[in-house]
């Protein structure tokens, strides 16, 4: 009896699901293993470069602010571009967000062609959009404009689209009860509780817009980015450290104002629910205010909504934004009429991309995005690596010191200011030409960008299996590692086919500050007019793309 109870085991037996994920990970090691050394990677090599990268920083310092003037002109070019590619992204993606919702959408034709035009705006980064429409109209901050415009529908549409299937059903029925149109339905029911998030999204993409319109001065599309190129061009590195530190403020600074206002957008009832002991004199005045403010709105039985100090807040901002749009298209320098003009110049150039052909560079497409594809790899592995210790250092319900967790988001977030094109010129000036200073750079994004993803699923994981492990007198390690990680697993390998699929579209784009991958012979098909090769290296990135999906798709279901 003793015997039989002694070898009894105490696992649950291996399946074949578990085989699958365990193959799946030994082959990712040994792509990782290949990249590697398919990039002439090297540890030694790689602490010896870091410290080349420390020598420009010293190099660099301190800034040199004595053209401030041209860098803060370069600078609002930067957010004039930003914001009116974001604007001209919002109007674009709102009736394709219509047509493709289910519950807004005339036909199945309409949300098919809407939802295929959203998914591929976002295939060709929006450098490569630039210099396609630098080479039709020439150089300027008009094709920045125009390529941030049409990438951003990508993510704008799809968003917008999720927001307005999202809206509950209830006040549609109740509207459409009393005999409304579906324009009236849509108007009255679905999207006032859409507005919000949508509102959100476009400030969201407008930081995103902000960081991608500093790095297209790069292929000649204007902004701060070509301040920066030519900078370090001339080895001027102590003005070129003044213009990414000018570059730096802005983006922090729009960053935190824009996650204020996303925040008064979505959370005012987390707002009014906040503590007495978290609510400042003046937070508890603006409550009382707004309560009196409320029942004189229902008392009088007003048909609007009271004038409360989130309303006023929101209008004040939305006419903020609405004076910089006015003032942006005013000042851009940017001649609208011979603009819209020559819109027609696009087409010409569309024309000469197709057919796609290798043009006889078929060895070098394929060198290209294998190289391209080893990038994203090593340095998706690499970033991951250092954003997980990170992560827990950031997750607020995980690191017990509070003031570290604030500290590490804080740390992070000013990271994430700095394009990542913009740290490739950086490594690239320091440690010469070629896939390693590309690697690196792409390294130091990923760990920013997945350090923040990690934490916030670090910090929704449920506290039910935490507190009866704990009951039952776990420590913290045990705790952590039996409770926290099996549910942390499913959004990781999310996460990280995530990075991997975003950073593989980077990586195409480092060849153009001299970063290896395809992005340099990319640049030059644009450059000398061979648009079919262009369109070739574009349709391999794109099936890349979708094989990385693919992958990542079978191996979420692998871990449902």
């Amino acid at each position: 009896m003793s015997t039989t109870l002694s070898s009894a085991r105490t696992a649950p037996p291996i399946s074949g699901r578990q085989i699958a994920q365990w193959v799946f990970w030994l082959a990712f090691v040994a792509t990782f293993v290949w990249a590697w050394r398919r990039l002439d990677m090297s540890v030694f090599g790689f602490f010896s470069d870091l410290g080349n990268v420390a020598n420009l920083f010293k190099r660099m310092y301190p800034p040199d602010f004595s053209d401030l003037s041209r860098i803060t002109s370069s600078m609002v070019e930067t957010l004039w571009m930003a914001l009116l590619g974001t604007a001209g992204a919002v109007v674009l993606s709102y009736p394709l967000a219509l047509a493709a919702a289910h519950n807004t959408t005339p036909g199945r034709v309409a949300r098919g062609a809407s939802r295929a035009i959203i998914t591929l705006s976002r295939a060709v980064p929006e450098i490569i959009l630039a210099a396609i429409f630098v080479a039709a109209f020439g150089p300027g901050p008009f094709p920045g404009i125009l390529a941030l415009a049409l990438h951003s529908i990508g993510m704008i549409g799809r968003l917008f689209a999720d927001a307005i299937e999202n809206a509950a059903e209830s006040p549609r029925e109740a509207v459409v009860s009393v005999g409304t149109t579906k324009r009236q339905t849509i108007r009255s029911a679905i999207l006032p509780q859409a507005i919000p998030s949508m509102i959100a999204t476009s400030l969201f993409r407008f930081e995103i817009n902000l960081r991608g319109s500093a790095i297209l001065g790069l292929v000649g599309a204007g902004g701060i980015g070509q301040l920066i190129s030519e900078a370090l061009e001339t080895i001027q590195y102590k003005p070129a450290l003044a213009a990414v530190a000018v570059l730096f403020v802005v983006i922090l600074a729009i960053e935190v104002a824009s996650t204020s206002v996303r925040r008064s957008l979505i959370g005012e009832a987390a707002n009014l629910q906040l503590s007495a002991q978290r609510r400042s004199w003046f937070r508890d005045r603006l409550i009382k205010r707004d309560s009196r403010v409320n029942e004189a709105a229902t008392r009088e039985r007003q048909l609007t909504p009271p004038w409360t100090s989130e309303r006023i807040f929101r209008v004040s901002m939305a006419a903020f934004f609405g004076v910089l749009f006015v003032v942006a298209i005013l000042t851009v320098n940017v001649s609208w009429f011979d603009a819209f003009g020559n819109i027609g110049d696009i087409s010409i150039v569309l024309k000469q991309m197709v057919p796609p052909s290798f043009r006889g560079e078929r060895s070098m497409v394929i060198s290209g995005l294998v190289e391209s594809f080893a990038i994203a790899v090593v340095s998706t592995t690499l970033g991951v690596l250092v954003a997980l210790p990170l992560a827990v250092l950031m997750a607020r319900n995980i690191n017990i010191r509070k003031w570290v967790a604030t500290f590490m988001r804080i740390f992070v977030l000013a990271l994430r200011g700095i394009p990542e094109l913009i740290i490739a010129v950086i490594f690239v000036s320091a440690m010469g030409l070629g896939a390693v200073p590309g690697t690196l750079a792409l390294s130091v994004t990923v760990a920013v960008f997945g350090a923040k993803l990690f934490a916030d699923s670090l910090e929704e994981v449920s506290p039910a299996p935490r507190e009866a492990v704990v009951s039952v007198g776990a420590s913290r390690i045990q705790e952590f590692v039996s409770s926290v990680i099996p549910q942390f697993v499913s959004p990781f390998v999310s996460h990280f086919f995530y990075l991997l699929d975003v950073f593989f579209r980077s990586s195409t784009v480092l060849g153009i500050v001299g970063g290896g991958g395809i992005g340099f012979l990319l640049l030059q098909s644009i450059r000398v007019f061979e648009f079919k090769l262009t369109t070739m290296i574009i349709l391999g990135v794109f099936l890349i793309v979708l094989a990385i999906e693919w992958l990542g798709l079978m191996l979420r279901r692998l871990y449902r």
